[in-house]
């Protein structure tokens, strides 16, 4: 039996179901490379595009988490100012200007690149990085920093490799190889994104299509397309199971967020 405790209510506006975009700064064909999943964890949107096409794209939706594998800031020598305070026998500042986000991942065996104090000494898909973070203040609708406040439109950092080997457990292959790329779109597939199975790849080769050099390479997505989802899935388990997170770094300096409650201590 159903009893009704209140019969008299107000309907409530629904609130819109953020989609979920990953962006990487692939520096290929396009500056950007990026996607989008549903809440069934579907691709909706797989693209290459300039800054311009990015924005356009991130100011259509009524509610989106993006993550972005691009640093936020430059380091503020937090790292420095870490090893300086442990004493000499904490050993060399040769390599402490990273941010340290960076410093924490590379603390684990997780190899990422560093971040350096001085913007104009950033690589260029870094330079592409802060320039997408400076045109999502200028978007007609306001995308703030991850939060727990359930804002519509929130973004984030985070980074492919570190996402790859925290849902791994260990280093994956290198990323440019064949191998590389069916490992992580299999890592992808395994944990619910519904892509393309990579094991439907070794079903397609025959004697004589490898004879002839026929592969079915359409089944698999590029690097760049592969990172690009690695990010989105992250903003859906940030939107889906935020107890199921980890960030690391301080957000001064910009924080990277994974995909997982918790690291190993050595990957």
């Amino acid at each position: 039996m159903i009893v009704l405790v209140n019969t008299t209510f107000e309907s409530q506006p629904m609130s819109p179901e953020p989609i979920f975009i990953g962006i990487d700064p692939s520096g290929g064909r396009e500056p950007f490379c990026f996607s989008a999943l549903n809440k069934d964890c579907s691709p909706v949107l797989l693209e290459e595009g300039d800054l311009d096409r990015v924005l356009e794209f991130l100011s259509g939706n009524d509610a989106a988490i993006v993550a972005i594998n691009a640093p936020q800031h430059p380091s503020q020598g937090l790292v420095k100012e870490r090893l300086m305070k442990r004493g000499p026998s904490s050993g060399s500042l040769r390599g402490s200007d990273c941010r340290l986000a960076e410093y924490e991942l590379h603390e684990r065996g997780i190899s990422v690149s560093n971040t350096p104090s001085r913007k104009e000494m950033c690589p260029s898909w870094v330079q592409l990085g802060f320039s997408l973070y400076e045109g999502l203040t200028g978007l007609p609708v306001k995308y703030e920093p991850y939060s727990a406040d359930q804002n519509a439109h929130q973004f984030f950092e985070t980074h492919p490799h570190a996402i790859f080997c925290s849902m791994l457990g260990l280093q994956p292959l290198p990323k440019p190889t064949l191998e590389g790329r069916l490992q992580r779109q299999l890592i992808l597939h395994e944990n619910g994104v519904k892509i393309h199975d990579p094991m439907a790849f070794f079903e397609e080769i025959t004697r004589y299509r490898l004879l002839h050099g026929i592969m079915p390479m359409e089944i698999l997505y590029s690097s760049e397309q592969l990172d690009s989802l690695a990010a989105a899935f992250t903003a859906f388990v940030v939107g889906t199971h935020p107890d199921q997170v980890i960030r690391l770094g301080d957000k001064t300096e910009g924080q990277i967020v994974l995909p997982v409650k918790e690291l190993k201590e050595r990957y």
